[in-house]
Parts: C-alpha cells; structure tokens; sequence
C-alpha cells in the first residue's frame, strides 16, 4: 500500500509593528518635591516647567523647551551600572550639550563633556560634590542632583560656573549650604537636613538675579538673612522657624518701603504665630502661608 506524506506548509503571519511615535516633550511641574502643594498657588514655577524627565525605556521624555529630542532607543536601554571608568555618553544620554544620568546608580559625578550646558543626575547614590568635578565645565546653565545621597560640597565645587542659572541639590542630605554661583535664579535644597547654622549671613546677599529659593523640608529655625530684593518665591514650609524680626523681609527704618517682586512666602508647618509678628509682614502684597492663631 503506497503511503501518501503529504506536506504542510505553516505559514506564521507576523503583524507589522508600527513604530513607537516619537518621543513627546511634556510641561512637568518642577523642583516642588512637597506633597503639600496647594492649588492655584502661586508656585507655576519657571524652574519647574522646564526642569525635564528623562526615563530609560524612553516612554516618558521631557527636555529643555529649545531642545527637540531625536534618539534612537538603544541609547536610552543603557543598563544600570557602576561602572564610571565607560565614557560618560556611553554611561549616560548626551544630547545637543545635555547630558542625561538619571536613575543609573552612580556614586560619583561623572566626566563631562566641556560643552555640556544642561546636566541631570536626578536619583542616584553621588555621595559627593568635590571642587574638580566641575572645574573645566564653565559652560553649565543648569544642574540637577535631585534625590541624590549628597553629604558633602566641598567649598568652590560651584565658584567657577559664572553661568549657572539653576541648580537643584533638593531630596539630599546636606546640613549646610555651598557657596552658590552669582548669577543663580533658581535654587532648591528642600527636603535636606539643613539648619539656620548652616546659612551664612551673606549667602544670598549678593544673588540679585535669584527669583525662586526653595528650603523647605529642612531643621532651619530662623528664616535666612539678608534675602536679594529679586526674590519671588521663597518656601520655607515645615522646618523649626520660631522667630520673625521687623527686619526679616522689610526695612524697620523706612516705613515706606515695599517689596514689588515678591509674590509668595510659604511658612506652614512652622512651630510659629505668624499673628504675632504683623509688623514683619508690612512690606509684602501678600501675607505669608501658614498659622495665624
């Protein structure tokens, strides 16, 4: 009996995957870590709208507004590694003079390169900050080492960035403040463990272009002295301020003096009556958030 085989033939249809879209810049708010943010504040703040998420899977992208992110994905799947002796843009997303370490377990501040404007080491285990890591990067605008483990910065890490505009050490666990670049606009070091002691006096005197100051979160039991008249957004919220002077944000000596930039101060969670210090608010279109009985 002859035996027919017959042959089959399976034919797999594999559907065509249509490209992932390009990668959309989104309009974050930034730079406010506090959960206590209430709405309709005041705090749409300029740092924070362009402060940019950057994930490794690359489905959620956010760059600097003057920057159109064109990548491929195999830059963006760079494993996580502690590896600091690969080349940074290996290590990293360089992009158009931004560099990108986020969420990549490095425990120091990589090499950059001289060109680099916009650096973002959000989430990572950098202990320190020392004078050499920036020495040669005099063209940086912006830094970023958000929810980092940063103890220390040794002094003059920031002296040579004469075009810093903002600078991010919020989520850390500092107790003092470095001394900060002149031309700073924007500057957040909330949720860190910093005290009154560790401010000193001058430390914003001569910062006549800071608008934004965020320092909530923290031990301070005074608020600052000698805050620049720039200032629009100060946060103090949930530290251990239990005093206010006349002097503190107005002149005592001149009665007719008012601060026009400032739109908001926030004081809550402060072991403070701010009742009981209406002179100090004199100066102010509005009235400081927090406690008044």
């Amino acid at each position: 009996m002859e035996t027919l085989q017959a042959t089959f033939f399976l034919f797999v249809f594999v559907p065509l995957v249509n490209p992932a879209p390009p990668l959309q810049q989104e309009s974050l708010p930034f730079f406010e870590y506090d959960t206590d943010v209430s709405m309709g504040s005041l705090t749409q703040q300029d740092y924070e709208m362009q402060s940019k998420d950057i994930r490794k899977d690359g489905t959620n992208v956010s760059l600097d507004t003057s920057l159109m992110l064109q990548s491929d994905d195999s830059q963006l799947d760079v494993p996580a590694t502690k590896d600091t002796n690969l080349p940074t843009c290996l290590l990293c997303v360089c992009l158009s003079g931004s560099v990108y370490c986020e969420e990549i377990d490095i425990e120091a501040v990589p090499p950059l390169p001289k060109e680099t404007a916009y650096l973002y080491a959000r989430f990572n285990k950098i202990k320190r900050i020392a004078a050499s890591d920036f020495a040669d990067i005099t063209t940086l605008r912006r830094i970023d080492f958000s929810g980092n483990r940063i103890e220390e910065i040794e002094d003059g890490a920031f002296s040579k960035l004469l075009l810093l505009e903002e600078l991010s050490l919020a989520e850390n666990r500092l107790v003092k403040l470095p001394v900060l670049p002149p031309k700073l606009t924007t500057f957040n070091a909330n949720q860190n463990r910093i005290k009154s002691r560790g401010i000193k006096a001058n430390a914003f005197k001569k910062l006549t272009n800071l608008a934004y100051l965020y320092l909530g979160h923290n031990a301070l039991e005074s608020v600052p002295l000698n805050l620049p008249e720039s200032l629009r957004i100060l946060h103090l919220q949930y530290n251990n301020i239990t005093t206010i002077t006349d002097d503190t944000f107005c002149k005592s000596n001149n009665t007719r003096y008012i601060r026009t930039r400032m739109d908001e101060i926030r004081m809550e969670g402060n072991p403070i009556v701010l009742a009981k210090h209406v002179n100090a608010f004199s100066c102010l279109r509005m009235l400081p958030v927090g406690t008044y009985y």
